[in-house]
């Protein structure tokens, strides 16, 4: 497979000295994620400062992996790097236009028996994971309802975007949900982490599946608030006999869950809170 670097990074990753592989392979930097040892190899994660040709910097995840892979239908008795997996994943995401992460670059090189893989994203400026979001509010309190819902509806209509293409994110977490609040006061939603992204020719399966796993992992969020994003992603004012039985269907397995899940805290409104 050909390299891809992207043209708008082309000259910036000239700039700092990483227009080939083995630069980037041999670039010290720290870890921002320890290595994950399985699959019969490693595969770690970056965050790197480059300097701009016209001044200032911008910020790459830089993720390199050696013998780390997965079989895939294109691969299916050696496997391949789960980077390609992941770099076709945010390819057909962007190409669908769900917005996600942009990439820099991606290639894999042989060195002798090992196999090595880079992917390179741009950093998500601005933009905070909704877990990480979730966990200031429930300590400095949260901001009020009106700007919370419209980040739901931002998320909301991420998710509906996704499944209305096919896709099934398989891992939707919170933590997995970037949002920002624009200056103009716009809210952008964004998804990463879509290594396990599968197509299904049905749009109930994507829902069952990735809504459950959101509202598992949105306790916190009163019952009135995952109500009003569940409309909100249907795109309804009122439960239909279809919606009824989607909801359903989706507490219930979350009920099961929980039942072996300490009480989850609740959000709470406080004045003065921005965002």
């Amino acid at each position: 497979m050909k390299d891809f670097i992207n043209e708008r990074w082309r000259p910036i990753l000239a700039h700092n000295g990483l227009s080939d592989f083995d630069a980037l392979w041999q670039l010290k930097a720290d870890w921002f994620e320890e290595p994950n040892h399985r699959r019969g190899g490693w595969s770690g994660v970056s965050r790197c400062e480059l300097a701009l040709p016209d001044g200032g910097t911008r910020a790459i995840f830089l993720k390199r992996q050696e013998n780390h892979k997965a079989r895939l239908w294109t691969h299916p008795v050696r496997g391949a790097p789960t980077f390609l997996r992941e770099f076709r994943h945010i390819q057909h995401y962007r190409a669908c236009g769900v917005p996600t992460l942009e990439p820099v670059y991606f290639a894999m090189h042989k060195v002798g028996k090992d196999e090595r893989a880079i992917l390179i994203t741009e950093e998500l400026s601005g933009f905070v994971s909704m877990e990480d979001r979730v966990q200031r509010w429930l300590k400095e309190g949260a901001p009020a309802r009106p700007l919370r819902l419209r980040m739901l509806e931002a998320v909301a209509a991420l998710l509906r975007d996704m499944h209305a293409h096919g896709i099934q994110h398989n891992c939707f977490f919170p933590k997995h949900v970037f949002v920002r609040i624009d200056a103009d006061g716009g809210i952008e939603a964004r998804v990463i982490d879509l290594e396990k992204s599968r197509w299904r020719p049905s749009k109930v399966v994507c829902a069952i599946r990735d809504l459950y796993t959101l509202n598992y992992h949105s306790q916190m969020w009163s019952r009135s608030d995952r109500l009003w994003f569940f409309k909100s992603y249907l795109q309804v004012d009122r439960l239909t006999p279809f919606a009824k039985w989607l909801w359903r269907t989706v507490a219930a397995r979350s009920d099961r869950k929980k039942r072996i899940q300490p009480p989850a805290r609740c959000l709470t409104a406080k004045p003065g809170v921005a965002e």
